[in-house]
């Protein structure tokens, strides 16, 4: 009986190995659909950064054309100030040449209105003058 029990025992061995060889191989069938998988994902997230390093160029692009077209709104703004401030200061000269002129319009027309009335004054006597005192009466009017 010693073989018909050493076979039992080669069976019941052989079956616990064919049981551990079936656990074994679907353990790395298991473990190949996991690499598979990982090396899909990881394929995928190789894929997803080089599309987002590209958006991240671009928009870097962007970027740097904003602030180009900032800087240039800025510098055309700092002109079109500078022109402003230098029109504005010209205006104010000018209104103030106007003013000036208008006053000195205003005192040529008092002056004259004398000189008319004082015109008519030596025109009213009857007697004549000599031409001395007319050119020393028209002096006076214009020193004062």
């Amino acid at each position: 009986m010693s073989s018909l029990y050493q076979i039992r025992e080669l069976e019941n061995e052989l079956e616990i190995e064919q049981r551990k060889s079936s656990d074994s191989i679907k353990g790395i069938r298991k473990y190949e659909r996991r690499i598979k998988e990982l090396t899909y994902q990881t394929e995928e997230d190789r894929k997803n950064l080089a599309r987002l390093q590209d958006l991240v160029d671009k928009l870097q692009l962007k970027v740097k054309a904003y602030k180009r077209a900032a800087e240039e709104a800025e510098e055309q703004s700092n002109s079109n100030l500078t022109k402003y401030r230098k029109i504005t200061h010209e205006l104010d000269e000018a209104e103030e040449r106007a003013d000036i002129a208008e006053s000195q319009v205003n005192k040529l027309r008092a002056k004259s209105r004398d000189v008319g009335s004082k015109m008519v004054l030596l025109e009213l006597d009857d007697q004549p003058k000599p031409l001395a005192t007319l050119l020393n009466a028209v002096n006076c009017i214009f020193k004062t």
